[in-house]
């Protein structure tokens, strides 16, 4: 029985990798025309499937809206009873269906069409109604279900998939949409945060900066570390630049070559030439450089070399950037 599920699964993945291959000679001239409609489109792409294709409609216009095609998904029972007020003259509307034949969908082409809007069909049969109806037709047919009845959606329903994600990934490199447009509108995301955070943004700044001046003994700095929490002070000179930085590690090295804490002063004993960052940093390329230097912290200094911020593994932890 457990070898009947593998061969079961096999069955399945190798004829929806078939199905996925049969796609790339649907990549003709109607598609790249439904590229350029969609690319000019002043409006929005309206996504519209029945059923499984429904399904598979809803993730393709969430893939479009979150790579810089704005578009939203209508069901079409829903679109006979008021939704397709949603639908205007500058949109472009991508129906889904398999067959072509859906009822759903064919009955409210007449209207969309009435309302101006330009027409997408994926089908997989290039005669059926909704491809001869449409303006542009993709062709998403597959030569198997991997339904051994040849009944539930399943090769189908993954080229479908594969298509949409072809047009959104092609439109996304034909408008020149950047990793920092991607985070705009996935700010709640840990991707966003990685893209979008500056160390301004999560750095303690003002007086929760440690600082100790080089003259100090490391018994001070040690009082430093302690009050401000982040497991190390700036060094800086009269100038208020830094100099150097002194941290838990350092203390540990200082006690275990038992230095007198009270009477040597920071400069004999700091990491002088220390890794710095600057408040425009985002807060992944400061990541980076922790994880690569083997650090837990970073002070951020200004044009002058002035400490201005810091911030260890913590913050960014807390700040979701890991």
């Amino acid at each position: 029985m457990t070898q009947s599920y593998i061969a079961s699964a096999q069955r399945v993945i190798e004829t929806e990798v078939l199905g996925l291959k049969e796609q790339l000679q649907h990549l003709d001239e109607q598609f790249i025309q439904a590229c350029e409609l969609m690319k000019a489109c002043a409006g929005r792409i309206i996504v519209v499937g029945m059923g499984k294709s429904g399904h598979i409609g809803n993730k393709i216009a969430a893939t479009l809206a979150s790579t810089g095609t704005p578009a939203f998904f209508v069901h079409p029972g829903e679109a006979s009873h008021g939704d397709l007020g949603m639908i205007t003259a500058q949109d472009v509307v991508l129906l889904i269906s398999n067959s072509g034949e859906t009822h759903e969908i064919v009955s409210i082409i007449p209207v969309i069409k009435r309302i101006g809007a330009a027409l997408v069909a994926m089908t997989g049969n290039p005669q059926s109604s909704m491809a001869t109806l449409a303006d542009l037709h993709i062709c998403i047919g597959v030569s198997q279900e991997a339904c051994p009845l040849g009944l539930a959606p399943t090769a189908s329903t993954t080229a479908t998939l594969a298509m949409g994600d072809a047009i959104a990934v092609a439109l996304l490199e034909a408008k020149g949409f950047t990793a920092d447009d991607f985070a705009l509108s996935h700010p709640g995301g840990s991707l966003g945060k990685r893209l979008l955070l500056t160390l301004n943004d999560v750095m303690h700044s003002g007086d929760s900066v440690p600082r100790s001046h080089q003259s100090q003994s490391i018994r001070e700095a040690l009082l430093e570390i302690s009050s401000k929490g982040l497991g190390m002070t700036a060094v800086i000179n009269d100038d208020q630049q830094l100099v150097g930085l002194f941290t838990d590690g350092d203390l540990r090295r200082v006690l275990e070559q038992r230095i007198d804490i009270h009477n040597t002063a920071l400069l004999e004993v700091m990491t002088p030439n220390c890794t710095t960052a600057n408040a425009n940093m985002l807060a992944a390329e400061a990541l980076n450089i922790m994880e690569q230097k083997r650090i837990n912290g970073l002070i951020v200094i200004d044009q002058a070399r002035r400490p201005v911020g810091a911030l260890n593994m913590q913050d960014l932890l807390r700040a979701g950037v890991i």
